[in-house]
């Protein structure tokens, strides 16, 4: 890539991130005006210094949804926040089970569902 293009592309990539820190600064400083500095999930409170790990999550997931009202917000501290996430990419892991494999609620119930199918499958 050439250097004139190399440039172009990094002003596009600086812009974004300014942009992207300008609406979470934005959001984040209506949210904390709106709500009290205590996680949602563990109950912990924040202030002072602490505060910076009290963060914004967005309940739909879409950071471009930002009501005014806050309906999208809730204020999560940094650990309850990456578990939050983490529970959310388990969840899609499990909605990608392949075709033909016994769900896991019958898993639970009886492990042997769907056994006898996928026997058959592989002797055939």
């Amino acid at each position: 890539m050439s250097s004139n293009k190399t440039s172009n592309v990094e002003k596009i990539v600086s812009e974004a991130r300014q942009a992207q820190q300008k609406r979470e600064t934005t959001y984040r400083e209506r949210a904390l005006k709106l709500f009290p500095w205590v996680c949602g999930r563990c109950g912990r409170e924040f202030g002072g210094k602490g505060l910076r790990e009290l963060t914004v999550h967005h309940k739909d997931h879409n950071h471009d949804h930002n009501p005014p009202d806050g309906s999208n917000w809730e204020l999560l501290c940094l650990y309850c926040h990456d578990n939050e996430h983490s529970r959310d990419e388990v969840a899609d892991a499990y909605d990608d089970e392949p075709s033909g494999a016994p769900s896991a609620s019958a898993s639970l119930d009886n492990p042997f569902a769907g056994l006898a199918d996928m026997l058959k499958d592989k002797s055939s």
